[in-house]
This record gives structure tokens, sequence and C-alpha cells, in this order.
């Protein structure tokens, strides 16, 4: 019987930076023996909101299971993306900057293109350039079994844009209860509590995350703040990040619940298949 993590190429591996995507690729490794055929390749797309942990996890991941993989960022140029490394990778939101001065506006709550644009669209430029003929190859993306609305979904929208999408950790039946157990019983692992998430203050995030992230590091909300002034936008109809940071000022001590669920998708598969132009 076939492994639902043997993977035939052409066939692009994406990797967010989180446990359940790293998860797959370890998986898919022990397919292959270890080694990935020529034509099947892991990449990782950085937004340059990135927490420090998981660029240090994704560095880890191909250090330690000796696997090359791709690290991109969006550019406004013909070729779309520019690859970088684990050093050279941007950590101030300089590839989401320049997305938002390409778009004039913020992506929020109505327009989750962010994803989209910073993850799905570098992936798919870095595929073109290694000669995967658009709908000609597969994309590899880690969705767990539980996350059945969101695989739905994604198969509807790569249907509609002529895409070939494959879900192993769901073939496998993966839950999210089977990355836990796996993660801690290995010698490394991404060092972010699971609410926390790859993109440091996504809109997506419950305001009580956002809030109690920003309490424990106040700086995180310098770039937000700084992309809704200089637009005149909000990323959410909730609030504008300068009213969270007010709230805590004037309440330092008051702590909001965090419920989990709320955000527990890593960033590149919670809102691309729902991206506005």
């Amino acid at each position: 019987m076939t492994s639902s993590y043997f993977i035939i190429g052409p066939a692009l591996i994406s990797f967010s930076g989180g446990r359940t995507s790293a998860y797959m690729l370890h998986k898919i490794l022990e397919a292959h023996n270890g080694a990935l055929p020529a034509d099947v390749v892991v990449a990782f797309a950085n937004t340059g909101r990135e927490r420090e942990e998981t660029l240090r996890f994704v560095h880890e991941c191909e250090s330690r299971w000796d696997v090359p993989i791709y690290w991109v960022e969006f550019r406004d140029a013909a070729e779309g993306f520019e690859r970088v490394g684990y050093n050279s990778a941007a950590r101030k939101g300089e590839p989401f900057s320049a997305l938002i001065r390409k778009k004039k506006r913020l992506p929020n709550w109505q327009e989750r293109w962010c994803s989209q644009y910073l993850k799905v669209t570098p992936l798919q430029a870095l595929a073109e350039h290694l000669g995967f003929a658009p709908g000609q190859y597969s994309e590899i993306i880690g969705l767990r079994d539980d996350e059945g609305m969101r695989i739905f979904r994604g198969l509807e929208d790569a249907e509609k844009t002529g895409r070939r999408v494959v879900y192993p950790l769901a073939r496998a039946k993966v839950c999210k209860a089977d990355i836990m157990t796996f993660w801690s019983r290995q010698p490394f692992d991404l060092k972010l509590q699971p609410w926390e998430g790859n993109c440091d203050l996504c809109f997506m995030k419950g305001r009580g995350i956002r809030k109690r992230i920003i309490r424990q590091n106040p700086a995180r909300a310098n770039w937000w703040a700084e992309q809704e002034d200089l637009t005149g936008g909000s990323f959410d109809r909730r609030d504008m990040i300068a009213d969270l940071v007010g709230e805590i000022r004037r309440a330092p001590d008051l702590f909001d619940p965090v419920f989990e669920e709320e955000h527990d998708a890593e960033c590149g598969l919670l809102c691309a298949a729902e991206a506005a132009e």
C-alpha cells in the first residue's frame, strides 16, 4: 500500500514554518527514505512579519533533516519573488510593506489577500522559475484532517484556477493532537505557543491574543500601527492597533481571555483560498 506521504513529482511542498507543515515534511522525507526526488522541492515564503522563532525553526528543520528548502519573498518585480536565506530573510516587514504600497491599501477582514500575494504567488512564481508548468505540478499543503472546511475551500479554489493541490495529512487522517504528540518527542521544537501563530499580529487572531502578544513585546505593534497610519486604514474592523496599545497602557495588568482556537492555522493556510483581488 502506497504511503499517504509518498509524493510523485513534479511537486512543490509548501512549508509554512509551523509545526503542522514541519510534521508533514518529516513524514514525506520518511516515505522517501530521507531524500526527495529531484522534481519534488520544498519552499518557505517569508512575509517579513514571521516570528524569529519561526525562522529559526525552518532553518533547524533544513539543517537537522538535511533537506534543501527554498526561502522566497515577494518582490514587486517581473519575476515576482527573490530567493533569500535564514541570514538574509526580511525581519522588519519589508515584503509586506512593499505589497501594501503596491496595493495602496491594507488587507483586512474583508480582503484577506496578504497570504495570497506574500505566500501563494511567490511559491507559484518559484515553481514556474524551476520549470514546473502551471497546473502540471502538485502543491503539497499541510492541512490536517480536522481542518475539513479549509480543505474543501482549498479544493474548490484549486478547481476554479486549474491548480493541483494535495493534502497528505488529511489523507492520513492526522489531527492536531497527533502533531503535538510528535513534537513533544523531538529533540527540537518551534518555540511558540500554539495560539501565537507564525505572523506576529495577524488580524485574524482574536483581540485577546493580540493584546497578550503586545503585552509580551510592545515593539511588535509598531509596524502594524505604522501601516495603519500610512494608509489611513485598519487591518481589523474591531480595533486599530493604536487602540489596543492604548487599552494595554491604561490597564497593563488586565489580561483578556485567550481562546486558542480563534486562530490556530499557520500563516498561508487560513486565508489564501479566500483572497480578494
